[in-house]
């Protein structure tokens, strides 16, 4: 696999010509609005709320967009935006609490109020070409605030209500700053993609330079200029992220680089016998097999807390990771397959105002004595565009739409400690929800799906005699971007040969779950 030269003078050298930045005030779903601008092929950066106007104007974006956040305004402490920004000249969109602080800048009134609207909600929309262009006078949103705008100086213009929101949406009439109370980043509000869209584009004045060709070929640049004559490794896992870093850093640097995996006894049946298979061919490269089942083991033996299985885990990673290592000459650069999203569930991004859900070995585990220099190329990628890039890259569609699998393994879908028998009972569970969806033609039209080991035994028939076995979770969920996500509706007869088989083949099950909850409140993993 070898990767064309970048022509320097083509479209990936103005791949951040045009550029849009979020200004994140602690919203879980900053990186959903990056996210929807990157849809439109505009270049998106996430930076703190707090970033100067000098540091702005070094970015030179196209457009500013303040993001919603879990604070009040008129709190002392809460989260402020640098006001020079609303002088700029850029074109600024304030979203829920975005908007409350612009409203506040110019002297309007926030209040809290016993009206909340949590949910859906329908906007009725005046006439305006620039933010609503093309819309209907009435459209469906998606509304998530107790404070709102009560009152705005004469500077400013409403733009859409609700029936319990008088100032649903606004802009000002001379400088280019506009705002909305409710989310159009999110896929509750069905036109929001068109919104942001109508301020990207029409707006902010953006072609849409952007594409992930251009980003893989700059990515390949910027590591065969950062590397060198040095050498890198990546950690392999077997999913669709270490493998695009993987064939990265091979266009890159080829032969420079050598790829680990740890075998830590948690992963999916046949997992690292697949792994060997698709990097022997697919890639010519220097793999290392680590086998680490007893180690892993030991150290999970009586652990039960999920963040400790985690912290154990990622610890342990890590000394097995590092002692292969060592036995690599020359290697100065780790690569790793960090997404977005694990960047803010580990409450890492821009200095994390965001809450810490879970720990993620890969972003928060690795200690600095390690010695490396870390790599991260797809650090500002969500799933869905990293398998994109996977395709561009050329790997097999098989590899590049595998379901994610967790950096902690099965540890986090086998509850309560964790034994050799235990991992055994799952392991072959979720092989037989994964083999009956793929058999059913509903892989692809499914996010994740996986079984899930209870702590809970119950009583049960089978034959004539009574049992007193374990229960099996089967979770099964569809999302575009993983930060939210529904539960799937598989059919009838799939969920009953799912439960006909675990029953009837895997020794210790009597009763099979399937679980319909939703994230948030849920996570996708059980732990």
């Amino acid at each position: 696999m070898t990767a064309p030269a970048p022509d320097h003078n083509s479209d990936a050298s103005r791949i951040s010509d045009e550029k849009i930045l979020v200004l994140d005030f602690g919203s879980q779903y900053a990186q959903l609005i990056a996210r929807r601008v990157r849809e439109q092929n505009v270049y998106c950066e996430i930076v703190r709320h707090d970033i100067s106007v000098e540091r702005i104007a070094a970015h030179n974006p196209r457009g500013i967009i303040l993001s919603g956040g879990p604070s009040s305004v008129y709190e002392e402490g809460a989260p402020q935006c640098d006001p020079g920004i609303f002088a700029m000249g850029i074109p600024v969109l304030g979203i829920c609490y975005g908007m409350q602080l612009i409203c506040q800048a110019f002297g309007g009134q926030v209040k809290n109020t016993s009206q909340r609207e949590y949910g859906h909600a329908k906007i009725s929309i005046s006439p305006n070409e620039d933010l609503f262009g093309g819309l209907p006078s009435e459209t469906d949103v998606w509304m998530s605030h107790g404070d709102q705008v009560t009152n705005v100086t004469e500077s400013f213009e409403p733009l859409a209500s609700t029936s319990t929101c008088p100032i649903a949406a606004m802009r000002h009439k001379e400088l280019p700053l506009y705002a909305m109370q409710f989310h159009p980043e999110v896929t509750h509000t069905p036109l929001g993609f068109q919104i942001l869209r109508n301020f990207v584009i029409s707006v902010c004045d953006c072609e849409g330079l952007w594409k992930l060709h251009d980003f893989a070929q700059q990515t390949i640049a910027e590591i065969r200029e950062r590397v060198g004559d040095n050498r890198v490794i990546c950690g392999l896992s077997g999913g669709v992220d270490s493998a695009v870093v993987a064939a990265l850093l091979y266009q890159a640097i080829g032969p420079q680089l050598s790829c680990i995996l740890v075998d830590n006894g948690l992963l999916r049946k046949q997992e690292a016998e697949s792994v060997i298979a698709e990097f022997t061919k697919h890639f010519k490269t220097d793999l290392h097999v680590v086998d680490a089942k007893d180690q892993f083991l030991k150290e999970l033996a009586g652990i039960t807390e999920p963040q400790e299985k985690r912290r154990r885990i990622g610890y342990q990673f890590v000394e097995c990771f590092k002692a292969e290592a060592l036995k690599i000459k020359d290697a100065k650069f780790l690569a790793q397959g960090t997404l977005y999203p694990d960047v803010i569930e580990s409450g890492a991004a821009l200095d994390g105002p965001a809450a810490t859900i879970k720990l993620h070995h890969n972003v928060g585990g690795l200690p600095k004595e390690l010695g490396f220099e870390l790599i991260e190329p797809l650090r500002d990628l969500f799933k869905d565009e990293v398998r994109k890039l996977g395709l561009e890259l050329g790997l097999p569609e098989d590899l590049v739409w595998r379901h994610p699998f967790p950096g902690p393994g099965l540890a986090v879908r086998c509850l309560s400690d964790i034994t050799e028998e235990k991992l055994s009972v799952l392991r072959e569970a979720d092989s037989i929800v994964v083999s009956e969806i793929k058999a059913a033609g509903l892989y692809r039209q499914t996010s994740q799906a996986f079984a899930v080991l209870l702590p809970v035994q119950s009583v049960g028939v089978m034959g004539d005699a009574r049992t007193y076995e374990n229960a099996v979770a089967v979770r099964c969920v569809n999302t575009d971007d993983f930060m939210t996500a529904t539960w799937s509706y598989l059919p009838y007869e799939v969920l009953a040969r799912i439960s006909t088989r675990i029953i009837n083949e895997v020794k210790g099950v009597n009763r099979v779950c399937y679980d319909i909850s939703t994230k948030p409140p849920a996570t996708i993993e059980w732990e």
